[in-house]
């Protein structure tokens, strides 16, 4: 006779990052981006965005439950660039679901944390939850020339250039002042602060958005001078 899985079992952050499965998946979806000519999505990534959207709902104080999975929805969320690029938020929320019930996480859990994976991408998500939100503010915040895999500088896209230029990335919670700020210094020498609005000016509509949902605002603040 089949036995039950057995489910609500507490699964932390670190529990997540002890599971071979998962660290496969990131390994194999960072070798997919390589082969694409993408930027940096792998263990310092996930690990930035983590910690992020942790610290977004902490300071906002949210349960720690809330700020728990923030942060297991962070580390998880690039894990369906392992199939294709395209549509790697839809994939990758069926991927961490599935880890997330065989490592024994109940269903309402682990149910948001695909919902949050799955509307992290900008050309088809959107706020939906406290964690989606969190999720998207700490994903699009990740501006910084350690993205850039590329090593030769003749051969950049834009997307190399822009993230390349960005010399100093800060991501401030200011709880006072309802507001996060995403505070960028680009050497214009690499690329014009334009590039970037034409390059990310969908990602920080939905930083906009998925502030606006947590109930606080989302600033953008390049070489000293507030653009949003």
């Amino acid at each position: 006779m089949k036995q039950t899985r057995r489910e609500n079992i507490l699964i932390t952050l670190e529990d997540v990052k002890q599971n071979e499965e998962l660290k496969q998946l990131i390994l194999s979806s960072q070798k997919q981006l390589n082969a694409l000519g993408y930027t940096e999505h792998s263990t310092r990534h996930i690990g930035i965005v983590s910690n992020r959207a942790g610290e977004v709902l902490r300071v906002l104080d949210y349960p720690e439950e809330r700020i728990e999975l923030a942060k297991i929805a962070g580390y998880m969320h690039d894990i369906g660039n392992c199939i294709n690029r395209v549509d790697h938020a839809h994939t990758g929320a069926i991927l961490a679901y599935e880890i997330l019930k065989d490592m024994g996480m109940d269903a309402e859990r682990r149910t948001e944390i695909m919902m949050a994976i799955g509307n992290h991408d900008e050309q088809t998500g959107t706020a939906v939850s406290d964690i989606s939100a969190a999720l998207i503010l700490a994903d699009k915040s990740d501006v910084h020339r350690d993205r850039v895999v590329n090593q030769n500088i003749s051969t950049f896209d834009k997307h190399d250039k822009v993230n390349y230029a960005v010399t100093n990335s800060k991501f401030i919670i200011d709880k006072e002042n309802r507001k996060v700020i995403l505070n960028l210094t680009i050497d214009t020498q690499i690329s014009p602060v334009l590039d970037y609005f034409e390059i990310f000016m969908d990602r920080t509509m939905m930083s906009k958005y998925a502030a606006k949902y947590l109930g606080i605002w989302f600033e953008l603040i390049i070489n000293d001078t507030k653009l949003l």
